[in-house]
């Protein structure tokens, strides 16, 4: 990786910043599926990339499915901008702006990994996670540069879903979460700030308050499954591809809607642990496409059926969003 486009800074809270994408440097840590499509997302906008991943097999496979990825994203000539290693000690790290830890969910590895980075990066790279489980504060609890540390949430598939949670710890650098969000945009995603590191950040929060009512309906009988599921595909989620839930009040009219919620906020559900729906699959072990059961029973022709359908509709849902999306950085 080439250095000459990046300086160290001694503080990185008053760092001019990250980059463009394409004259960044870039480490993802983690080739998994999570790690694999983040490296799309930045190979696509000409970021040099280097995925670290210790297994040899995961390697690999990653080579036919960077191919594949780049070339449904119509980016096929980004392919050399992104590589792979098995070693932190094969990363030039004076050449690296930005690190994204893209890991397995267990706090304790990751909270290693940060001390590893924060000894390894230059005093100006900028250090992300992308967990959805454990805040950052946590992650970079007891390091020194605590500043330059950030949850970088994408959502799955990273490469297919615009959206980027740019999530703030106690002790995280407004003027670099800018940055952070600044560079994002120039890989045509859609980051969003989220300025408390709650439990769920954002997006996940507003998810799961939906997922609350929709099983809480299941476990009372009021609907089943496949009814729940269409009721947000071809109803209100069908619009929300249009308008969030905020801009859709003033599209309906402030005073229809705070009328109906005074009506149904009393007997929305309020449950503190998940619905019965949810739990008795888990301790069955139906726990969805991977063991062959979860609300639907799969089998491998209907997974591959499935997935396929899934990411088309993706794909189609990015085109239709294209001219909202923000433009990949020129050169």
């Amino acid at each position: 990786m080439d250095a000459s486009n990046t300086a160290a800074a001694p503080n990185p809270a008053q760092a001019a910043g990250l980059p463009t994408p394409s004259r960044a440097c870039a480490l993802i840590a983690g080739g998994g599926t999570m790690g694999a499509d983040v490296a799309l997302v930045l190979a696509r906008a000409g970021c040099r990339t280097l995925v670290l991943e210790p297994s040899e097999a995961r390697r690999q496979a990653l080579g036919a499915y960077l191919d594949a990825g780049l070339q449904n994203l119509g980016a096929a000539h980004r392919r050399d901008r992104v590589s792979a290693c098995a070693s932190m000690d094969d990363v030039d790290w004076q050449a690296v702006d930005l690190v994204i830890e893209c890991i397995p969910e267990k706090l304790a590895p990751k909270q290693a990994l940060f001390a590893e980075l924060e000894k390894r990066a230059r005093p100006d790279a900028v250090l992300t996670s992308n967990s959805s489980s454990f805040p950052i504060s946590a992650i970079a609890e007891g390091l020194a540069s605590a500043a330059r540390m950030f949850n970088l949430h994408f959502f799955m598939p990273a490469h297919l879903v615009p959206l980027v949670e740019v999530v703030l710890g106690e002790r995280s650098s407004p003027p670099l979460a800018e940055s952070l969000s600044a560079f994002m945009r120039g890989c045509g995603m859609v980051p969003v700030l989220v300025r408390r590191d709650l439990p769920g950040f954002l997006a996940n929060r507003l998810q799961h308050a939906m997922a609350r009512e929709a099983f809480a309906m299941i476990d009372a009988g009021i609907a089943t499954a496949e009814d729940v599921d269409a009721a947000v595909r071809f109803g209100f989620g069908f619009r929300f591809l249009a308008a969030g839930p905020v801009l859709q009040r003033d599209h309906a009219g402030i005073d229809v809607h705070c009328p109906a919620a005074a009506t149904m906020y009393p007997s929305l559900a309020t449950n503190t642990v998940p619905a019965k729906a949810l739990t008795e699959r888990l301790e069955s072990g139906r726990f969805g496409m991977k063991t062959g059961e979860g609300f639907y029973k799969w089998t491998p022709e209907t997974i591959a059926a499935e997935r396929k359908r899934y990411d088309d509709m993706l794909m189609a849902g990015l085109r239709l969003l294209a001219p909202e999306l923000p433009k990949i950085a020129d050169e």
